[in-house]
């Protein structure tokens, strides 16, 4: 496996919400992540997939809710995401995708 293969296993997809939007005035985006990816991980997958640099990394886990589908008790899963703070003069576009 290449090693940008390993980083597309670690960073998931973008968040794009009204919250995220407003971390990005803050110069800061939004990812979810691999469940067990630590801090080191995703800078270092976020550096190489954006080629950024990138400041700090706050994680954070969304326990899965407890759902029923046609009466049939289910959970979702857990979510990691991962709040990206980048050095100044540096930014992500992720509106054009992974």
């Amino acid at each position: 496996m290449s090693a940008l293969a390993k980083h597309y296993d670690v960073i998931r997809k973008p968040v794009i919400t009204e919250k995220a939007t407003m971390a990005s005035e803050a110069n800061a985006v939004v990812f979810e992540v691999d469940i067990d990816a630590n801090k080191p991980q995703i800078k270092q997958a976020i550096e190489a997939i954006f080629g950024v640099k990138v400041k700090a990394v706050n994680t954070m886990i969304t326990k899965g809710k407890a759902k029923r589908f046609r009466g049939i008790a289910g959970r979702r899963k857990d979510v990691k995401k991962a709040y990206v703070t980048l050095e100044e003069g540096n930014a992500i576009d992720v509106t054009t995708g992974l």
